[in-house]
């Protein structure tokens, strides 16, 4: 495992993408975060911190970015990992949400047997904008007989408000961006 570096500064590991994926939008890019030993650590480390009390049977996280950081986490907590992926990537049977975005309707699927009735879930993504995505994930978790237990990002853009889209379930974010 690398060294951790005291004190690793995860916002200053973000990049700042000006107008993408359209005009007017400021991506998050969290490739150099990712490319950092010691930023990886500290995140993986920062969110386990969270959800190690929460008695977490599965991280279920939102594809793609949400996979990055969620199959690590899953490992981290001695959890499984349930990829939430859009229509048409999962072989077998599966279970589907559908949501709006702010430019249209988008979907996601995971294995229709994959939350167990009861099973305490942790929702993982990478970026918690509008709430639209996350909030459907955690729909498609309840619908499957699952406890949503808390939810976790690396991001959090808390300007936009999607922390109220998923009340009343806990959320907690490594960084927040105000504005």
């Amino acid at each position: 495992m690398p060294a951790k570096r005291p004190g690793t500064d995860l916002r200053a590991l973000v990049r700042d993408v000006p107008d993408f994926p359209r005009p007017g939008i400021i991506f998050k890019d969290i490739t150099p975060l990712l490319l950092d030993p010691a930023g990886l650590e500290e995140a993986v480390s920062g969110l386990a911190a969270f959800a190690n009390p929460l008695g977490v049977d599965l991280v279920v996280a939102a594809e793609a970015r949400g996979f990055i950081l969620g199959g690590a986490l899953a490992r981290q907590l001695g959890a499984g990992f349930v990829p939430a992926r859009k229509p048409g990537k999962l072989p077998s049977r599966t279970a589907e949400v559908s949501y709006e975005l702010e430019y249209g309707i988008d979907a996601l699927q995971i294995d229709a047997d994959a939350v167990a009735g009861g099973a305490r879930v942790l929702l993982h993504d990478d970026l918690l904008a509008t709430g639209g995505t996350a909030r459907a994930v955690c729909d498609l978790v309840a619908g499957l007989g699952g406890e949503i237990v808390a939810c976790s990002f690396l991001i959090e853009l808390s300007f936009l408000g999607g922390r109220a889209r998923l009340a009343p379930h806990t959320v907690h974010a490594l960084i927040d961006y105000t504005e």
